[in-house]
């Protein structure tokens, strides 16, 4: 698919993933709409875009950027789901309003815009939903399991989506981001990263490399794109020696 002259909605996209992917599409002559709480970031990340702030776990919210951006555009061709937030607690400690508040964020708030644009899409023949996901959606890391149990979540809703909607001519995209440089551990909704996690910051990805990455599956039909690459050694591992990872995974978030 080329990304020239296509209305694209990013969510998340004030900062990290998000604001690089508004910039990449933009740079690929995209037509723009961008989404997330902070109008300021929006702004800056995105000039000369239809901005809609506001807070995506909210149904209003999402409607409005539908709206806003079909009244812009009068289309929706490519629907990145980017926004999303970790949680560093203990699976089995974490207050329950917490638990919930990552599942309405990272899959619930996602599926609330994939119902929004999905009829549309079927409606006009076609187009491309983009979910991001993680790693953690693969491979269960110990430090985020609430989180990478909402992104597995977001694994499988793609999958079907991309069964359910195959006879529209709609293409479903799954993203795997890995360790990335953005501001994620910062943002988290409670709790801190482990130390030894910390200090492999300097391995990871640039968010634009990411974007990239993200520009290129679209272009290319890709069903899933895991970035950086290298992240298929890593998944394969999990799948083929399972009790070794789980415990190197363990000893880093200090529980072995």
């Amino acid at each position: 698919m080329r990304i020239e002259g296509q209305v694209v909605v990013v969510t998340g996209a004030s900062e990290g993933i998000g604001a690089a992917c508004a910039a990449e599409f933009a740079r690929a002559g995209a037509r723009l709409a961008v989404t997330a709480r902070s109008e300021e970031g929006l702004r800056r990340a995105a000039p000369g875009a239809l901005i809609v702030p506001g807070d995506l776990t909210d149904e209003d919210t999402r409607r409005r950027v539908v709206e806003e951006t079909l009244a812009r555009y009068g289309a929706i061709d490519i629907l990145v789901n980017n926004a999303g937030a970790g949680l560093y607690l203990p699976s089995w400690s974490t207050p329950m309003e917490e638990a919930r508040r990552v599942f309405e964020l990272n899959f619930f708030a996602l599926l609330g815009m994939v119902r929004l644009v999905a009829p549309h899409m079927r409606a006009r023949g076609g187009g491309t939903i983009v979910n991001v996901g993680s790693i953690g959606g693969k491979i269960t890391l110990p430090w985020l399991t609430l989180y990478c149990a909402a992104k597995s979540a977001v694994g499988t809703l793609t999958e079907g989506l991309r069964m359910e909607l195959r006879r529209d001519n709609i293409r479903a995209m799954l993203v795997c981001p890995g360790y990335v440089q953005t501001d994620f551990q910062d943002n988290a909704l409670l709790g801190r990263p482990p130390e030894e996690l910390l200090r492999r910051r300097r391995f990871a990805i640039t968010a634009e490399q990411c974007a990239r990455d993200i520009r290129r599956g679209i272009e290319r039909d890709a069903r899933t794109v895991m970035s950086p690459a290298s992240g298929w050694i890593l998944a394969a591992l999990a799948g083929l020696v399972p009790s070794l990872v789980e415990a190197r995974l363990a000893a880093w978030n200090g529980t072995a």
